[in-house]
């Protein structure tokens, strides 16, 4: 069969529209080979374009300024290895199976509806990171236009509809373009003030912080840890693009591999230099511009860019650095929670309205959060939120890791469809419930002063112990619902790579990939994802196999 994608006229109106709008970008489904036809390195370049952020120098700055330049180099370390060693699994699976990280977790231990926990932590992430890039692009619209920050707030946030709306295509072009700027006029002025003033990297490196008289001690190191760590879940939009990557073959087998850990688990590199970074010029500027003002990057850039520029072009230069780092990153939070809104509601309602749908509302809750001045109380939120982001990120690692290929509890391929999962996986779920509420619950002090810093470490460790735990009580039954889509053809080609194989769904009439059907209960023939989802009579769901549940 051939493998370009013919729509047909569909028959239901309703259905059509549905198929069609997700055509562009896949959401709630497999992304086909057809469509899937950037190179390794293409792929990885539109990913890491995405972590252009400077939520890091934020971060960092606060964590150093608080704790000191030794506690916070330490705990944005620790981060950074738990963050690429949870990541690594996940990468993998949305890069070989061509599904974003929503459909990982659903085949990983949470089930078809036990997932919508996990899309609204998600969706949680890209609002709440939208909000902070949003708030420091109108910090600098502020200082270089003279914009109030309302106003700032709302331009912020409308100016990336139109960028997001059309998905991976116009995304990876708007990637590509624009990292070689970003990463010149990020690391020139850190090259400059480091080769004139050597003297500020003892500076940088002395700094005692607020709370801490300069020694290191593990409270200090956790607490940072925990901020650090609520970027576990960016993983989440590495993957949104990673599903996009060719076949592995022989032939690009290095360059896949390499595109996969650099842009999967490995932003947390740069992720962590521009941590670290962020605490430099933190230490830099605070005597110029005290506390309050030292972690906004475009206070940080502003006085690094007058260090080695005329004075008429440092304001300008350092706003089309906060301009061009925000759009690049608050289109993919835009783009990703838009997805991960679309995913639960249209399993939880069987009705898809469209992705722009949650576009606008993923950018309504960033916009409130904004007008909320979130910003001044950034590491609260941060440290809150990483409890429930690391009990998700460590449980799904962990299914992957160890019940997939130690205890082979959890099917190896990943399954997401409708009628193939049980639609709630008590490994999952509990192990996700339990390692949160414990970790919120020592977070706000339940247990104690002294324990309240390991908050973030008891998330990941009793999401890594019930795991495999849950899975071993239930003895993995809860994973598949029936072991066969009914489909006689094979789902994977001879490379271990998803079928490219066409079938027509009977319901909407459109073409798909193998690995996106299953076969129809009612009808002979076969039903698209989508179509499933939305099968409120679930007319055409395969039915359990009582002696295989």
């Amino acid at each position: 069969m051939s493998t370009t994608e013919s729509p047909l006229t569909a028959s239901d109106p309703a259905t059509d529209r549905a198929a069609k709008e997700t055509l562009e970008d896949y959401t709630l489904r497999f992304a086909p080979r057809g469509y899937r036809r950037w190179s390794p390195a293409v792929v990885a370049t539109t990913a890491l374009g995405g972590i252009a952020y400077l939520a890091d120098f934020s971060i960092g700055a606060g964590i150093g300024l608080a704790h000191g330049t030794g506690n916070a180099l330490i705990a944005i370390a620790v981060a950074a290895v738990v963050i690429f060693v949870t990541g690594f699994p996940l990468a993998y699976y949305g890069a070989r199976y061509n599904i974003d990280l929503d459909l990982i977790t659903r085949g990983s231990g949470f089930g078809y509806y036990g997932s919508v926990l996990t899309s609204v932590i998600f969706a949680s992430f890209t609002f709440i990171f939208f909000a902070l890039e949003g708030s420091i692009m109108a910090q600098g619209l502020e200082l270089g236009l003279g914009l109030p920050l309302w106003l700032g707030y709302l331009v912020s946030t409308l100016m990336v509809i139109p960028l997001v709306i059309y998905g991976m295509k116009a995304l990876s072009k708007l990637q590509v373009w624009t990292t070689p700027i970003w990463l010149v006029l990020m690391i020139a002025p850190l090259v400059h003030l480091v080769v004139r003033d050597p003297g500020t990297v003892d500076r940088f490196l002395s700094y005692a912080g607020t709370d801490g008289d300069g020694g290191v001690n593990t409270a200090s190191v956790l607490l940072g840890a925990g901020v650090c760590l609520s970027l576990i879940a960016q993983i989440g939009e590495q993957v949104d693009y990673l599903r996009f990557m060719p076949p592995k073959t022989p032939e690009n087998r290095r360059g896949w591999w390499t595109a996969v850990v650099m842009a999967g688990p490995g932003w947390v590199v740069l992720g962590a230099l521009k941590q670290a970074i962020g605490v430099f010029l933190a230490v830099y500027i605070l005597a110029e511009v005290g506390p309050d003002a030292a972690p906004e990057p475009i206070q940080q850039f502003r006085s690094a860019f007058d260090a080695m520029l005329p004075s008429w072009v440092v304001v300008p230069l350092a706003v089309v650095l906060v301009v061009i780092s925000q759009i690049k990153i608050n289109v993919t939070n835009a783009y990703s929670g838009s997805l991960a809104w679309t995913n639960s509601f249209t399993r939880v309602t069987r009705h898809y309205p469209g992705r722009l749908v949650f576009v606008l509302v993923n950018l309504g809750f960033a916009l409130a959060l904004m007008e909320a001045d979130m910003f001044s109380f950034l590491n609260g939120i941060l440290g809150f939120y990483s409890n429930c982001a690391i009990a998700w990120v460590v449980t799904v690692a962990t299914d992957i890791g160890v019940n997939k290929y130690v205890l082979k509890l959890s099917p190896l391929r990943p399954e997401f469809r409708r009628g193939m999962l049980h639609a709630v996986n008590p490994v999952g779920v509990v192990a996700f419930v339990a390692a949160s509420g414990i970790s919120i619950a020592l977070y706000f002090h339940a247990l104690g002063d002294t324990l309240q810093p390991y908050s973030p470490v008891a998330a990941a460790v009793i999401a890594f112990v019930l795991t495999p735990l849950m899975a071993i009580v239930t003895r993995g039954r809860y994973y598949l619902r029936r072991p066969d889509d009914g489909i006689g053809e094979p789902l994977l080609d001879r490379d271990g790579n998803p079928s490219a194989s066409v079938l027509v769904c009977h319901v909407c009439h459109e073409h798909y990939e193998r690995p996106d059907l299953a076969a129809c209960q009612t009808h002979d023939a076969v039903v698209c994802s989508l179509c499933l989802s939305t099968d409120r009579a679930g007319d055409h769901v395969l039915p359990a196999r009582p002696t295989d549940t």
